[in-house]
């Protein structure tokens, strides 16, 4: 990475300062470029998804590991309750997605109730052998009344097709057909999975991020406070993909100790270790056994850091000086925090992250935990949370006497609940997906990079004015 003007400027930046200047390439396509991560994490595409309550569960963990990401499951979940959810993911088929099962016994409120928990929009209904029965879809629960009977309104002209039918094929069936989705079934006709004609085409372009097993990859984060050990032998006995140690203020005393108490577990897989910003602050967590490290102190869309303490740095600079760091240590970087557009992630990757972690842009989708409502207007949304908030400290904490939760609820930054509205266009994670690896791609062709590493090796940089970031946002009102 270097910038056009020959020097860095002499005071940091954040994503909106910067742009990227296209140079001479020599790609051909934006599906040629490489976007797997050098990491060790084994994922295919350079997203994490942050370990927030409001953002990771199992549904995000599956989906976005179908896709080649990871989802880092929250420290706030028990460990049992880890081992549970972990057991559950790798369980998940690597293309077919999960399905959504109810009885011709069940009513339309049931299947109202569960369409919303998955983007490809069905409900399947099978018999007491798990075969399927007939499709219910949102469309045929409109104008019904709410306790008829599954089995009176469902679809019986549904399309089954097996398990190892290539996605391109079942695209072919479902394209310009009367069949909204095609259901995996096995040797003996049992449900084990659903598809669209968008679903198949994403699995023909992205690839999953397995494990060794050819299982559906997932990550869990752990605090540093207790018997940090204790916690990291539970978590990698479950089959934690990465394992990592999180807290606001990673470059101090007790994530150290925390460090060497998770290597003298003997973790066969990455740790990641964070927040800092920099580039001491990597050396001491590298030192202290971390393989990644995450940067970003303040930047994230529920964090009130900054406002309640000043402390923290602008992420573009946080990040390119910390990556330079651990490129130096032959170690890696996330970039944590600040995402608000796929440019971000592309430029978070041009200053040397490996990967970037995104939070409450994903809490608005349908694969998030919350629960779907609707606000005075009639729009879908979800509540995003900060870590840091009132209310995930109450949750964090709910094993502390009365007195200690409300003492600790006295210092928060971080909001405790702001509407994450779903974008109609857009409700699924795999569709913000979708825009996010479009524009790295994108990013790629015009830096004339066939992977995550050429591009931050070619990447030409700019500072601009909040004019010239102005100048670049879409107008599609008019103006």
């Amino acid at each position: 990475m270097r910038f056009i003007e020959g020097h860095r400027p002499s005071y940091d930046l954040t994503y909106d300062d910067v742009f990227l200047v296209p140079g001479r390439s020599a790609v051909e396509s934006r599906f040629g470029v490489d976007l797997s991560t050098a990491d060790g994490t084994g994922a295919t595409i350079p997203i994490v998804v942050a370990n927030m309550t409001a953002v990771a569960g199992r549904r995000m963990a599956e989906t976005v590991a179908r896709r080649g990401g990871l989802v880092v499951l929250p420290q706030d979940v028990a460990p049992d309750a880890v081992a549970e959810i972990v057991s559950w993911v790798k369980e998940r088929h690597p293309v077919w997605d999960t399905p959504l099962v109810l009885t011709a016994g069940d009513s339309v409120a049931d299947a109202v109730n569960l369409l919303h928990k998955r983007a490809h929009g069905a409900v399947v209904v099978v018999d007491e052998d798990g075969r399927p029965a007939g499709v219910v879809d949102e469309a045929a629960c409109t104008g019904v009344d709410r306790f008829t009977r599954l089995g009176d309104v469902a679809d019986e002209r549904f399309l089954a097709l097996p398990l190892d039918t290539a996605p391109r094929e079942v695209f072919d069936r479902l394209n310009g057909g009367t069949q909204r989705v095609a259901l995996g079934v096995d040797g003996q006709g049992r449900l084990r999975g659903v598809m669209t004609a968008l679903g198949a085409l994403r699995a023909e372009v992205y690839a999953p991020a397995l494990d060794a097993e050819g299982r559906l990859r997932v990550a869990a984060a752990i605090g540093v406070n207790g018997d940090v050990g204790a916690k990291a032998a539970a978590l990698l006995k479950a089959g934690v993909d990465a394992l990592v140690v999180d807290t606001a203020h990673g470059h101090q005393e007790k994530m150290i100790t925390a460090l060497r108490a998770v290597r003298a577990a003997g973790p066969t897989v990455p740790v990641v270790a964070g927040n800092v910003v920099t580039a001491e602050g990597v050396r001491d967590l590298v030192e202290a056994g971390a393989d990644v490290v995450k940067v970003g102190v303040g930047p994230g869309a529920m964090c009130t850091t900054r406002m309640m303490t000043g402390v923290g740095r602008p992420q573009f600079s946080a990040v390119a000086e910390c990556a330079a760091q651990a490129r130096a240590l032959g170690k890696h970087v996330w970039a944590d925090g600040g995402v608000r557009h796929p440019r971000d992630v592309a430029l978070a990757l041009a200053a040397g992250a490996s990967s970037v972690m995104v939070g409450s842009w994903f809490a608005g989708t349908y694969e998030s935990p919350g629960d779907l409502q609707r606000d005075e207007a009639g729009r879908l949304y979800k509540e995003s949370f900060g870590m840091a908030s009132k209310r995930a400290v109450t949750a964090r904490t709910r094993t502390d006497s009365a007195f200690d939760r409300a003492r600790k609820g006295l210092f928060e930054e971080g909001i405790s609940s702001s509407r994450m509205r779903l974008d109609p266009t857009r409700p699924g994670v795999e569709d913000l997906l979708d825009s996010i690896t479009a524009g790295v791609r994108s990013a790629c062709t015009y830096a004339g990079a066939n992977t995550l590493e050429e591009f931050h090796e070619r990447a030409t940089l700019g500072i601009q004015s909040a004019a010239g970031f102005a100048e670049g946002r879409p107008l599609p009102s008019g103006w």
